[in-house]
């Protein structure tokens, strides 16, 4: 199994912190986040590693990760940014990370284990961490919402109450080849001009409305969002 960490943004809302690092390298508890994920997914099985760099990512050499670059990191998403580890993608299932969370080995193992073309991770008990993170849990939240047998029904949009908010989307992923085959299909009929703009859980959203088959995975530990330098105080008391 191998896997990819997104990591070519600053991390603008982390203000000084990304002045002189990308947003994967900020530390937590002592360890920059990057460490935390590379730990993680290599106590999972990922025998291979790789990080999409961009904003400061002569940063990311040295550290015995493979390494693709998103030139345009500066104006496009996260889903452009997965596009420059396509010959991963292409070649066999690959578990695909953001570069501003913490999780543990088990919960990447869990997602790597299910059979789905596309897969996430989640977290059902989301909003005790929402709430400890946010005055109101529903400013940051998005639509999630599952069928009875674990596969995705909605994602992404604006909810209108707790009740269209099943999990938390970690921003933990699996493709295989022809999950990823499917994502890149949406990719060409939407033109690379909105696709610069299209964040993940909009093309997850849009996947599922085109009838493919998300599966979700609940979490297993503890894991947490990295946003800004209250997310780190946060979790300093927390284990990893």
């Amino acid at each position: 199994m191998k896997a990819v960490i997104l990591a070519a943004g600053r991390g603008s809302r982390m203000k000084g912190l990304t002045d002189d690092r990308p947003k994967c390298l900020v530390e937590l508890n002592g360890r920059p986040l990057l460490d935390l994920q590379v730990a993680a997914l290599r106590g999972a099985g990922c025998d291979a590693v790789a990080v999409v760099a961009g904003y400061r990512g002569d940063l990311l050499e040295g550290r015995g990760l493979s390494i693709f670059t998103n030139p345009r990191w500066a104006e496009t998403n996260m889903v452009v940014s997965l596009t420059c580890a396509a010959s991963w993608l292409e070649a066999g299932p690959c578990l695909v990370s953001y570069g501003d969370i913490f999780y543990t080995a088990e919960t990447a193992r869990r997602l790597a284990g299910t059979e789905a073309d596309i897969a996430i991770s989640y977290d059902p008990d989301w909003l005790a961490l929402w709430s400890a993170r946010f005055a109101d849990p529903l400013s940051d939240a998005e639509t999630f919402r599952l069928h009875p047998d674990g596969t995705m029904t909605d994602i992404g949009r604006r909810p209108s109450g707790l009740h269209e908010v099943e999990g938390q989307y970690m921003g933990l992923l699996r493709f295989t080849p022809a999950g990823w085959a499917r994502f890149t299909a949406h990719l060409e009929t939407v033109g690379p001009e909105a696709a610069a703009k299209l964040d993940m859980t909009s093309m997850l959203g849009a996947l599922i409305t085109g009838g493919a088959t998300v599966r979700a995975v609940p979490v297993d530990g503890s894991w947490g969002e990295v946003d800004s330098a209250s997310d780190l105080k946060l979790y300093a008391d927390r284990p990893l």
